[in-house]
């Protein structure tokens, strides 16, 4: 298992993140997600652990706070010292009626804070992130809100996920400015067959020293490699339940049939692929896998051992290119002078005419 630092900051991850989407469903739309009660969730949690995984990721809207309550009691249960994992959780969904139980308002971050605390049974939060855009609240008051609770020590670092890379720059300038914790790391959705976020948030995460945590790398279990085009779902699956996240899957069956035999002449599973060549990113700061049983964390994990040649790099990245847009098919014309001379000023580092 390797660690990286989180973007800019000296915090570091292993490269798999326990997501924890699978814990504590009942009814309603995390049911159909998963519905891992404690003794279930807690044998992934001490699986993950053992494995090196020192990251696990949750949220207060999972399970309607179920999973962040089953996750702290799991770490309890399990005894595991608060130094040795790093705890990841969100604010921005509903989590009680009326008009402010909601967004990233200064009330709703403070509130959300001490609540995920409670159920987490911890003293403080590594990773605090906010879990989506609020077009009602002044981005100013919620980069205040998350600094003032990195000051008072309720959390450690902060982050973003689900946002564009426009309204990120322009936190990030605001954090610096007005001398605020700045986002550490965005976490969002990237697979192989949705490659959308290398348009303007990769380039935006490199140029700024963000970190990227990676969402659903499996396509909702599309990439798992159980799925073909004459058979796009199982009964119990959760595709058939829950269709999400979107997916081009034409596009996805064409990776699909890359990666099977690379799977197969690596004896790995298509899964394992698809993770290993997310991993390859180097944009990549972690990636978070959900399990509903140990076998197929087991399998994920596994991942981590996979290395990828050049040439199946190659036919992977052939296979799943997105299509050219404006202003990128630009940049490509007119810059390739420009890269030359740079690629070539790094060839003769000291050439002296």
């Amino acid at each position: 298992m390797r660690y990286t630092a989180l973007g800019q900051t000296g915090l570091y991850v292993s490269e798999l993140c326990l997501g924890t989407m699978t814990f504590g469903g009942a009814e309603g739309m995390w049911g159909k997600i998963g519905t891992l009660q404690q003794a279930e969730a807690e044998t992934l949690v001490g699986q993950a652990l053992d494995a090196g995984l020192n990251f696990i990721d949750t949220a207060d809207v999972y399970a309607g706070g179920a999973s962040e309550q089953i996750t702290g009691q799991a770490l309890k249960n399990l005894k595991v010292p608060r130094d040795s994992v790093v705890v990841a959780t969100k604010v921005f969904g509903e989590t009680t009626g009326g008009p402010n139980g909601r967004g990233l308002s200064r009330s709703h971050i403070i509130d959300g804070v001490q609540a995920s605390l409670r159920r987490l049974q911890l003293d403080h939060i590594d990773l605090y992130q906010v879990h989506g855009f609020d077009p009602a609240t002044p981005m100013q008051e919620t980069l205040e809100a998350l600094d003032l609770l990195v000051r008072h020590g309720h959390v450690r670092y902060v982050g973003v996920s689900n946002w564009a890379a426009w309204q990120i720059a322009k936190a990030l300038g605001l954090s610096q400015r007005l001398n605020l914790a700045r986002f550490a790391s965005l976490q969002a959705y990237y697979t192989v067959a949705s490659r959308e976020l290398e348009r303007e948030l990769v380039p935006m995460l490199r140029s700024e020293g963000v970190g990227l945590m990676v969402w659903s790398p499996l396509a909702g279990g599309l990439l798992s490699g159980k799925y073909t085009r004459e058979m796009e779902a199982e009964a119990g699956s959760r595709r058939v339940a829950f269709d999400f996240p979107p997916v081009d899957k034409d596009r996805a069956w064409k990776c699909i049939d890359v990666m099977r035999p690379i799977a197969e002449a690596k004896g790995a599973s298509v899964a394992q692929v698809a993770l290993a060549w997310l991993l390859h990113q180097p944009c990549v700061s972690s990636v978070i896998v959900g399990a509903k049983r140990p076998d197929q964390l087991a399998d994920n994990i596994a991942a981590t051992k996979l290395s990828l040649t050049a040439d199946e790099m190659a036919q992977i990245d052939q296979v799943s290119q997105i299509p050219a847009e404006y202003p990128g098919w630009m940049f490509e014309r007119q810059g390739e002078y420009r890269r030359n001379q740079m690629a070539q000023a790094v060839k003769q580092p000291g050439r002296v005419g």
